[in-house]
């Protein structure tokens, strides 16, 4: 098939060279415009554009798909199928109806639950069991088009969402070979979503890893590693802010003690009291520091047992 590839950010990544390396011909990548980055704000370009580049790829970099020039120009490389992964943009009609075999998205949950921006973080935070790829139909709903394919894995007990980021990137090419095939030989069955069953994966924002003590230790465990790479979870400490990394859950509550309150500290351990339950923190970071084992922490830093952490207070 001639395919043109939209995509983004690191997990669209794999998919691509997948594509690239098979019998299909990627004949055009479409991403979103590179953008300045870091403290000398110089410019980016998306992860996309630079394995597209490796292999000589005509990359295109529209601010907005919709424009009917572009469109236009689009339908001059008469693409069997554009295949979609992260890419950043909503598609319009126009776009959906180009290709002989349609528009195939490959999305990062197991439709469908999970629609929208973030399914693999919010698929740990909600303490999901299991999780996977879903390759669908686009229309011009969000992530609402009928399903072709699946594939599922399981969400390991100390996973964060950086490594099942990973997991699920890896898996993106190999189904998308097989719906190509199943396409192509007129044997892929497409079923329909159900509405009932979806919920909606918003945006991720820094202000979400504000951790509120008053939840459980279950709850916040799993925040923190849902967060872990990016955003990330914090609290506040006297006047700073404590990134915490990793965590383990300890049941039962210290008598007396109030959320967010240290009610143990060791060599190397340093107890919370939540909401319900008891956190150990495993690794911490704080403010303009590098990320410690917390062993190592606690010799750096006096937080004593009777410390309360509080929520940091966000900037309007």
């Amino acid at each position: 098939m001639r395919i043109i590839y939209m995509g983004t950010p690191d997990f669209a990544v794999p998919t691509l060279e997948t594509l690239i390396q098979s019998k299909h011909e990627v004949i055009a990548v479409i991403t979103q415009p590179d953008k300045p980055k870091g403290r000398g704000k110089a410019m980016q370009f998306p992860p996309v554009k630079n394995k597209a580049l490796e292999y000589g790829i005509p990359v295109y970099q529209p601010v907005k798909v919709r424009d009917p020039s572009f469109i236009e120009q689009m339908k001059e490389w008469e693409p069997d199928a554009i295949v979609v992964a992260a890419f950043g943009q909503i598609l319009p009609k126009a776009v959906l109806d180009l290709p002989r075999y349609g528009c195939i998205n490959v999305h990062a949950s197991l439709l469908p639950k999970y629609r929208g921006a973030a399914p693999i973080q919010w698929a740990i935070i909600n303490g999901e069991k299991e999780t996977g790829i879903t390759t669908m139909f686009m229309d011009v709903g969000l992530d609402t088009g009928d399903m072709l394919k699946k594939a599922v894995i399981p969400i390991e007990a100390k996973e964060t969402g950086e490594s099942l980021h990973d997991k699920l990137a890896a898996l993106g090419g190999p189904l998308i070979l097989e719906t190509l095939e199943e396409l192509e030989n007129g044997t892929a069955v497409r079923t329909k979503q159900d509405d009932a069953q979806s919920c909606y994966a918003k945006m991720l924002t820094k202000s979400l890893g504000n951790i509120d003590w008053s939840q459980s230790a279950v709850q916040i465990e799993r925040l923190i590693r849902g967060l872990n790479a990016w955003p990330s979870a914090y609290t506040k400490w006297e006047d700073k802010t404590l990134k915490i990394w990793a965590a383990d859950v300890i049941d039962g509550n210290k008598e007396g003690a109030v959320a967010g309150e240290v009610v143990e500290r060791q060599k190397k351990a340093l107890i919370v009291q939540t909401g319900e339950g008891r956190l150990s923190l495993k690794e911490v970071q704080l403010q303009g520091k590098k990320r410690m084992e917390i062993d190592v922490f606690l010799r750096g830093y006096p937080i004593m047992e009777g410390t309360v952490f509080h929520q940091v207070e966000e900037k309007e």
